[in-house]
């Protein structure tokens, strides 16, 4: 930079990096990996010339995701440049610290240290160094386990990490940046992997529903940066021409994304992870095996469905014998219903488990039905202020005079434009929080064949309508409830 401050080179250059290799991994370019070999011999003399202590101190500054790249490409050459780069790109301060289990993470950029955090997860997968895992181990520990997080699945205010449980005071305009949602969700699907624990895909699921659908705008695909979780809130959109955000980036990584999170394999067979319609091909055992998801949504009910539906259609070339694993998630209210080929199975499994369908498979078709409910979820330091979720989706509620708040506000769509909005609380609630169904009822439940997802309140002093959280565009809304015991105002 010849002695002129740069902001985050790493960061910017790790990008055209990842293409890289990306075309060369998806699309198996030979020359995108020569381009990307050339690259890592010049970091490789650059890097050289620092010392430990002063590279340590250029892994301060935000560096992206370049210890995966560096990994990545050392899991397919096996060269020693490319492991000594792995090397040279750990971040011993953070991690050091996370592995001695201090907490460095209150206040820091929670989007430095995940794509650093996927470098570790991936260096563990190339090396089989147990201190990689542990890194990775402890991050996971410290971010989400011991911190808690937003009924959204979300974090941050501001771009930082929030103290643990600690969350009440930080509900503002720039919650849950979408990168952040986004690379936390990576992260998930690297622990899935290892583990198998099906916490990880209800992480991810819960971050789907209310991170990546709740940021994007259906009507014009543009991107929200945040999320904001403030009383009075309004999203505010990127634009087409005058924007281009880090999370443009992310939300474009985001929907190819999802295909590789939806069915694994195991040792015993295929594994459904995530119920996103979808078609996947594998060979188990010489013979190919083709399964179908599809949403089934109930139109012969007479009133909304309180579960979610969908269909596996499984073929096979010839009969073969394998266990077909199905998870159940964490919003599950009741026994699921599960049949195959119309046949009912006697299941008894808890949420965030697994059930397991072991038997001879050819031309089958598998019908689940996952029972949901509402539910009220506290803020951990707040227990009294609480976020509505129908099954796995956030409801959001409308603002009385929303509307016309949101175009007084904000003329322009400028992300960095502090709103003006002195909206404190959401208006307190009065009921149970154990038994949310009394405060909220269905609302314009179906319009022609497709069920609708509103909810409004009953017996409060002033009755608002509650929508999915995702479907909100420019209306003002509010997450986040005071609610008290009682009926009497």
């Amino acid at each position: 930079a010849r002695g002129k401050p740069v902001w985050a080179p790493h960061y910017t250059l790790h990008k055209t990096l990842m293409g890289l290799y990306d075309m060369y991994a998806v699309a198996g370019n030979q020359e995108a990996l020569e381009i990307l070999v050339r690259w890592a011999r010049w970091f490789s003399r650059w890097s050289n010339q620092f010392t430990r202590e002063q590279m340590d101190d250029i892994l301060d500054y935000e560096t992206g995701g370049m210890l995966e790249i560096w990994a990545n490409l050392y899991g397919v050459t096996g060269e020693k440049e490319h492991y000594q780069l792995v090397q040279r790109y750990d971040r011993r301060r953070l991690f050091d610290a996370l592995t001695a289990g201090k907490d460095v993470l209150t206040n820091m950029h929670m989007n430095t240290t995940i794509p650093e955090l996927h470098g570790a997860a991936r260096a563990w997968e190339v090396t089989g160094e147990p201190r990689w895992r542990e890194i990775v181990d402890a991050y996971w520990r410290m971010g989400v386990t011991e911190r808690g997080y937003y009924a959204t699945g979300g974090q941050t205010n501001g771009e930082i990490w929030s103290p643990p449980g600690e969350l009440a005071a930080r509900l503002g305009h720039k919650t849950q940046e979408h990168c952040t949602v986004y690379n936390m969700m990576r992260l998930a699907e690297y622990l899935l992997r290892w583990t198998g624990e099906p916490g990880y895909a209800d992480y991810w699921e819960r971050n789907l529903w209310n991170g990546i659908l709740a940021q994007q705008n259906s009507a014009n695909g543009m991107i929200a940066y945040w999320l904001p979780l403030n009383a009075g809130a309004v999203k505010i959109w990127g634009t087409p021409t005058e924007d281009f955000w880090c999370c443009h980036g992310s939300l474009v990584q985001a929907h190819p994304y999802y295909a590789g999170n939806i069915y694994y394999t195991d040792d015993r067979g295929p594994v459904i992870s995530q119920m996103i319609p979808s078609e996947a091909s594998l060979n188990w055992n010489s013979t190919n095996v083709t399964i179908r998801l599809e949403d089934d949504p109930q139109p012969g009910e007479a009133h909304r469905p309180g579960s979610l539906s969908f269909r596996a259609s499984i073929h096979t070339d010839e009969p073969v014998s394998f266990t077909l694993k199905i998870r159940l998630p964490w919003w599950l209210s009741d026994r699921p219903e599960i049949s195959i080929d119309g046949e009912p199975l006697a299941v008894e499994c808890a949420p965030s488990s697994y059930v397991e369908l072991t038997r001879t498979w050819s031309d089958q078709v598998v019908a689940i039905r996952l029972p949901k409910r509402l539910s009220a979820v506290p803020l951990p330091d707040e227990p009294g202020t609480y976020a509505f979720m129908d099954g796995p989706v956030v409801l959001a509620g409308l603002n009385p005079g929303g509307d016309a708040l949101a175009r007084t506000l904000y003329p322009t769509e400028k992300t960095f434009r502090r709103p003006n909005s002195y909206i404190i609380d959401g208006p307190t609630l009065r009921g149970d929080p154990a038994r949310p169904e009394e405060m909220l009822k269905p609302d314009n439940e179906r319009e022609w064949k497709y069920w609708q997802g509103s909810y409004r309140t009953v017996g409060q002093m002033q009755n608002i309508r509650f929508v999915p959280l995702y479907e909100i565009r420019d209306e003002v809304y509010t997450v986040y409830f005071p609610v008290e015991a009682g009926t009497d105002y």
